[in-house]
């Protein structure tokens, strides 16, 4: 074990114990007792606060004030957190949370907690091609830093942009940055799929009252259609798990009437269009020519 990753190891064993001895140390990951002392003294020169009590039942500790209050968070609450953060480190890309993961499950011990709940994401390539982005995107937001980069629109058109970061946010499947775009003088959502040549500049900001912006949003509500279809069996779960159980009912032997809410764009009918025959729509009728429409476009290309 090297050690940097047995100082670690050390700090997070005195953190979910009140003593601990320099044999016990020395034992569990064998080496001298002398190594042990010279790691705790690294441990202070750090601004650890370790200290040391002698006698026959002495050995190290960790102040109080550097532990989590046991009062606020139950080992229950703990185990919540550490299967919440299990499943989303694998989404977020970061050492800080992987370190995070550490350290919660040394406080709550990896032989009491099993884990019932395991969330899993696909590892796509892109995901993993997209973590430099990520990374400055959260730089610049932390040192609160201009950031300068090329936006590709869904049309295809390239525009440079310069804007105060505020804020990351992962939506489905797709990563996004909010930030006050400083050509349009609005705040803006950019798809960090669509950005390129992305820098930090080293002028920094002073932040806007973002909060505001934040409670637009919330407010804001896509404008939405309601529609009724006819599905097969095979795709009910995955009307239920989005809409809930009230909008499926019984409508024959071979299909059920979901009532949805969809918009009424492009976003709209490719959502549709993914159930391919599993779905036909039956209402509105101008919602059915609409989404016809749509895919005789789709046909045009292969004809």
């Amino acid at each position: 074990m090297e050690k940097i990753e047995r100082l670690l190891s050390i700090v997070m064993i005195l953190l979910q114990k009140d003593i601990v001895s320099t044999t016990e140390f020395s034992q569990l990951f064998n080496v001298s007792k002398r190594t042990i002392l010279r790691d705790m003294e690294t441990l202070g020169f750090s601004n650890i606060p370790i200290y040391s009590i002698h006698g026959v039942h002495g050995g190290f500790g960790i102040m109080d004030e550097y532990k989590l209050d046991k009062r606020l968070l139950s080992s229950k609450d703990l185990e919540n957190i550490l299967t919440a953060l299990g499943g989303l480190g694998q989404i977020l890309f970061s050492d800080e949370v992987e370190l995070t993961l550490k350290k919660i499950e040394a406080m709550v011990g990896s032989a009491s907690w099993k884990g019932s709940i395991h969330l899993s994401f696909y590892d796509w390539d892109g995901r993993t091609e997209i973590l430099q982005t990520l990374k400055t995107c959260q730089e610049s937001i932390l040192k609160r830093k201009l950031v300068s980069f090329d936006y590709i629109d869904k049309d295809g058109m390239k525009t440079n942009r310069v804007a105060e970061p505020y804020q990351l946010h992962f939506s489905e499947m797709s990563w996004y940055l909010k930030a006050f775009c400083l050509h349009r003088l609005k705040y803006r959502t950019f798809k960090l799929s669509r950005i390129d040549h992305l820098n930090i500049d080293e002028k920094t900001f002073t932040p806007r009252d973002y909060s505001l912006e934040q409670e637009h949003e919330a407010g804001y509500q896509p404008q939405l259609v309601t529609i009724k279809a006819l599905i097969s069996p095979g795709i009910k779960d995955q009307f239920i798990e989005r809409y809930g159980q009230g909008s499926i009912e019984k409508h024959s032997s071979e299909y059920f009437l979901a009532t949805i809410y969809v918009p009424q764009n492009s976003n709209g009918y490719q959502f549709l269009a993914s159930f391919g025959t599993n779905l036909e729509i039956v209402e509105p009728q101008t919602y059915v020519e609409e989404f016809r429409n749509y895919l005789n476009q789709m046909l045009e290309k292969y004809s």
